[in-house]
Protein backbone atom coordinates (compact mmCIF):
# COMPACT_ATOMS: atom_id res chain seq x y z
CA UNK A 1 0.00 0.00 0.00
CA UNK A 2 1.32 3.48 -1.10
CA UNK A 3 0.75 5.87 1.82
CA UNK A 4 2.50 9.13 3.73
CA UNK A 5 1.66 8.89 7.33
CA UNK A 6 2.78 10.64 10.26
CA UNK A 7 2.89 10.41 14.34
CA UNK A 8 3.42 13.49 16.25
CA UNK A 9 4.10 13.26 19.77
CA UNK A 10 4.14 16.04 22.50
CA UNK A 11 7.86 14.72 24.49
CA UNK A 12 7.05 17.29 27.28
CA UNK A 13 3.90 15.52 27.96
CA UNK A 14 5.37 12.40 27.05
CA UNK A 15 2.25 11.39 25.01
CA UNK A 16 0.48 11.18 22.01
CA UNK A 17 -0.83 14.89 20.25
CA UNK A 18 -4.22 14.56 19.65
CA UNK A 19 -5.81 17.15 17.17
CA UNK A 20 -2.93 18.58 15.55
CA UNK A 21 -4.54 19.89 12.08
CA UNK A 22 -1.68 18.55 9.18
CA UNK A 23 -1.70 19.41 5.75
CA UNK A 24 -0.11 17.43 2.67
CA UNK A 25 1.30 19.35 -0.27
CA UNK A 26 2.93 18.09 -3.24
CA UNK A 27 5.22 20.87 -5.19
CA UNK A 28 4.02 21.61 -8.54
CA UNK A 29 5.67 23.96 -10.64
CA UNK A 30 6.43 27.21 -8.76
CA UNK A 31 3.80 26.67 -5.71
CA UNK A 32 2.32 23.72 -4.04
CA UNK A 33 -0.93 21.57 -4.49
CA UNK A 34 -3.09 20.60 -1.76
CA UNK A 35 -3.36 16.52 -1.46
CA UNK A 36 -5.34 16.26 1.84
CA UNK A 37 -5.90 17.70 5.22
CA UNK A 38 -6.70 16.54 8.54
CA UNK A 39 -6.03 15.80 11.95
CA UNK A 40 -4.09 13.62 14.03
CA UNK A 41 -6.14 10.91 16.05
CA UNK A 42 -6.08 9.95 20.18
CA UNK A 43 -2.49 8.44 19.43
CA UNK A 44 -1.70 11.04 17.66
CA UNK A 45 -1.59 9.37 14.55
CA UNK A 46 -2.66 10.13 10.75
CA UNK A 47 -2.13 6.77 8.92
CA UNK A 48 -2.42 7.54 5.42
CA UNK A 49 -3.15 11.32 4.28
CA UNK A 50 -2.25 10.15 0.87
CA UNK A 51 -5.61 10.29 -1.29
CA UNK A 52 -6.30 6.87 -3.29
CA UNK A 53 -6.79 8.42 -5.84
CA UNK A 54 -2.84 10.44 -6.21
CA UNK A 55 0.07 7.84 -6.92
CA UNK A 56 3.30 8.24 -4.77
CA UNK A 57 4.66 10.02 -7.50
CA UNK A 58 8.19 11.45 -7.39
CA UNK A 59 8.93 14.77 -6.28
CA UNK A 60 9.04 17.47 -3.64
CA UNK A 61 6.20 16.80 -0.75
CA UNK A 62 5.63 19.01 2.49
CA UNK A 63 3.53 18.00 5.57
CA UNK A 64 2.68 21.08 7.59
CA UNK A 65 1.80 20.96 11.34
CA UNK A 66 -0.86 23.91 12.87
CA UNK A 67 1.05 23.72 16.28
CA UNK A 68 -0.55 27.14 17.27
CA UNK A 69 -3.83 25.34 17.14
CA UNK A 70 -2.72 22.57 19.34
CA UNK A 71 -0.95 24.52 22.22
CA UNK A 72 -3.32 27.13 21.76
CA UNK A 73 -6.39 24.62 22.61
CA UNK A 74 -4.39 23.38 25.90
CA UNK A 75 -3.76 26.97 26.79
CA UNK A 76 0.34 27.44 26.23
CA UNK A 77 2.50 29.11 25.05
CA UNK A 78 4.63 27.93 22.24
CA UNK A 79 7.64 29.62 19.91
CA UNK A 80 6.62 27.86 16.48
CA UNK A 81 2.68 28.67 15.27
CA UNK A 82 3.77 25.96 12.37
CA UNK A 83 6.05 23.57 11.22
CA UNK A 84 6.49 22.39 8.12
CA UNK A 85 8.08 19.28 7.19
CA UNK A 86 9.70 19.40 3.06
CA UNK A 87 10.69 15.82 2.11
CA UNK A 88 12.00 14.10 -1.26
CA UNK A 89 10.04 10.97 -2.98
CA UNK A 90 12.25 9.31 -5.04
CA UNK A 91 12.16 6.44 -7.60
CA UNK A 92 10.15 3.04 -6.19
CA UNK A 93 9.67 4.15 -3.01
CA UNK A 94 6.35 2.66 -1.67
CA UNK A 95 5.53 4.89 1.89
CA UNK A 96 6.75 7.72 3.90
CA UNK A 97 6.56 8.01 8.02
CA UNK A 98 6.93 11.06 9.26
CA UNK A 99 7.12 11.11 12.79
CA UNK A 100 7.55 14.97 14.68
CA UNK A 101 8.59 14.95 18.17
CA UNK A 102 7.85 18.50 19.67
CA UNK A 103 7.47 20.87 22.55
CA UNK A 104 6.37 24.44 23.28
CA UNK A 105 10.01 25.14 22.49
CA UNK A 106 11.16 23.00 19.99
CA UNK A 107 10.88 19.84 17.51
CA UNK A 108 12.58 17.11 16.15
CA UNK A 109 11.52 15.16 12.93
CA UNK A 110 13.44 12.27 10.65
CA UNK A 111 12.47 9.32 8.22
CA UNK A 112 10.47 6.52 9.94
CA UNK A 113 9.33 3.03 9.11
Amino acid sequence: MKRISTHVLDIALGRPAAEVPVRLERKDGSGWRLLASGQTDPHGRCANLLPEDEGLTPGIYRLSFDIAVYFAARKVVSLYPLIEVTFHIRDNEQSFHIPLLLSPNGYTTYRGS
